[in-house]
């Protein structure tokens, strides 16, 4: 099994003379084979503590108003990093119009959310918590919240050298998502050399992919994604579609697109597209093998591909086989700092 560390220069290359932060152990980060090195950002350098905080912050329901949901509610590792339902259930068991995307993989991401409102991993790990439809929760209470619990106030300083800040909950939990990596599928097995990592109907589909069905002009590089917005017809033949990047960009013709999701794991995350809509890989290859849904701003990539029924089965076959990662993240929920007025820590 191949890996790649990033070493204790790499993470000084982009941390610089100006993080005077306390003294902290480095986290080295394995990178599985197939993906590339990651930046990590100059003002948040990877280190044990600031990971184990952020663990700790991801699974915590008391970041939700009635401490009822936390990060790991929608983005569950039992569950592909997702939810395995068309929508998320949040606060007041309420759910949004969109799908859960898995967070593995997520660091190397730009744009975050279906639309890409956000900037990193740390732009994305507040807009749920103050979501009121998600966990509901303001900043400025939460913060509160946590410094009333000395071994949250306790770890900020440690990490930090303040008490809790809205900043650092952002920054702890975008250290954790970052160590969040799935690879070494046996498509990059194959491509390495290994001619039997891949079986005779994968290989197919995999030429499939690259080659008649065109998948890796918009699922392309070592994640499998452009990190651009593509409207695909998702959605669009309902009264009033959602708009996708367009409620960001205010640009004409990103009304309908989103976000061209990793397919890494992909196997795992089901239900498919940003409303969910879709149950299993094979409607999704049917949805492409028909040419989307005709609209007025469907991608010019999107075409009828009028695969037979045995290329539609093996391009599955390479979807599900030969993008299922060996090395994929196992995380069991963390202790958290107990609270002795609050059911919910102990």
């Amino acid at each position: 099994m191949r890996r790649m560390i990033i070493t204790a220069a790499c993470v000084a290359l982009f941390a610089g003379p100006a993080m005077r932060a306390p003294a902290q152990e480095e986290y080295k980060l394995e990178i599985p084979a197939g993906l590339p090195k990651m930046r990590i950002p100059r003002d948040n350098p990877l280190t044990k503590e600031k990971v184990e905080l952020g663990k700790q912050l991801y699974f915590d329901k008391r970041l939700s108003q009635d401490s009822t949901v936390s990060c790991a509610s929608c983005h569950d590792p039992a569950k592909g990093w997702s939810n395995a339902e068309r929508f998320a259930t949040g606060f007041q068991k309420q759910q949004g119009g969109r799908n859960s995307p898995t967070v593995v993989n997520a660091g190397y991401h730009y744009f975050q959310f279906w639309d890409g409102r956000a900037k990193h991993v740390e732009g994305q790990a507040l807009g749920p918590i103050q979501n009121p439809i998600e966990m509901a929760m303001e900043m400025g209470p939460l913060v509160e919240r946590l410094n009333k619990i000395p071994g949250y106030r306790e770890q900020f300083q440690e990490v930090f050298g303040t008490d809790v800040t809205e900043e650092g909950v952002a920054k702890a939990i975008g250290a954790f998502e970052r160590t969040l990596l799935a690879g070494d599928a046996p498509y990059d097995r194959y491509e390495a050399g290994d001619e039997d990592a891949l079986s005779e109907s994968a290989k197919r589909g995999m030429d499939i992919f690259f080659n008649k069905a065109q998948c890796s002009g918009c699922h392309a590089g070592p994640l499998f994604t452009d990190g651009g917005f593509h409207n695909i017809g998702v959605s669009w033949d309902k009264e009033e579609p959602d708009l996708g990047r367009f409620t960001e960009s205010n640009l004409e013709g990103d009304k309908g697109s989103f976000k061209t999701p990793g397919l890494r794991d992909v196997a795992l995350t089901a239900p498919y597209m940003h409303d969910g809509s879709m149950a299993t890989l094979e409607e999704v290859v049917e949805h492409y093998n028909k040419g989307g849904v005709k609209n007025p701003y469907l991608d010019e990539a999107i075409f009828p591909l009028n695969l037979t029924e045995q290329e539609k089965s093996d391009l599955v076959a390479f979807l599900k086989e030969g993008l299922t990662s060996t090395v994929y993240p196992q995380v069991k929920p963390p202790e958290l700092p107990p609270d002795p007025k609050s059911p919910a820590g102990e």
